[in-house]
């Protein structure tokens, strides 16, 4: 049965074809211009699927925080992430992938077959399928999504608190006009990712006294 768009019909395909278990996977931080970017896999109960998974971009923060407790109590989550020198490193689709396959990983069951958000597959030990927009198809992909989402900005609520006056409990790193107006007045710190143009820009011409 559909619910906001998402539904289980990809991973009962995967499961007819005997590919038990099936996780869904999606990402976290890929735009801000700080912080680290986070994956989560999510392997969900068939009989015990929380109401209402979609897409988190499509979510309020309550409705976040009360679905990723509810997965914890019923679906099998591993979450995995890539930090900023490793953004920095491998360009932010190579951290991402890194970060999906960390989160894989952190599984307690390996998967069998994974349904992967977006059109490039993570190297992992399992089959790979990816969904265009996905986390508004796939069930668990939206799980995924929500548990992604909620881990990452609970991150950035914390590094806010080490590296305050950058609002990164309420931008999550995200070049909003707060964030920038902060590093302007600021300038940049370990958290932020210095490949991203912004943040080069402002290396190559660093705020004066």
């Amino acid at each position: 049965m559909a619910r906001q768009g998402a539904d289980f019909a990809n991973e009962q395909a995967a499961v007819a074809r005997g590919l038990v278990p099936v996780c869904g996977i999606d990402e976290a931080g890929r735009g801000p211009w700080a912080g680290p970017v986070v994956a989560a896999a999510v392997i969900l109960a068939p009989g015990n699927i929380p109401d209402g998974l979609a897409d988190s971009k499509t979510l309020s923060k309550q409705r976040r925080e009360a679905l990723f407790a509810k997965l914890s109590q019923s679906a099998t989550i591993g979450v995995g992430r890539a930090d900023v020198d490793e953004i920095d490193a491998f360009n932010i689709l190579g951290a991402t992938m890194l970060a999906m396959a960390r989160a894989v990983a952190d599984l307690d069951i390996p998967p069998n077959h994974a349904l992967v958000d977006g059109n490039r597959p993570p190297d992992l030990p399992c089959g790979v399928e990816c969904l265009v927009k996905g986390d508004a198809r796939c069930l668990s992909i939206a799980a995924a999504s929500i548990v992604a989402k909620v881990s990452r900005d609970r991150e950035m609520a914390a590094l806010a608190e080490r590296f305050p006056g950058f609002g990164w409990e309420r931008n999550a790193g995200y070049g909003t006009a707060e964030h920038q107006a902060a590093l302007a007045r600021l300038g940049p710190n370990q958290m932020h990712r210095r490949s991203f143009a912004p943040i080069r820009k402002l290396l190559q011409h660093p705020v004066s006294g």
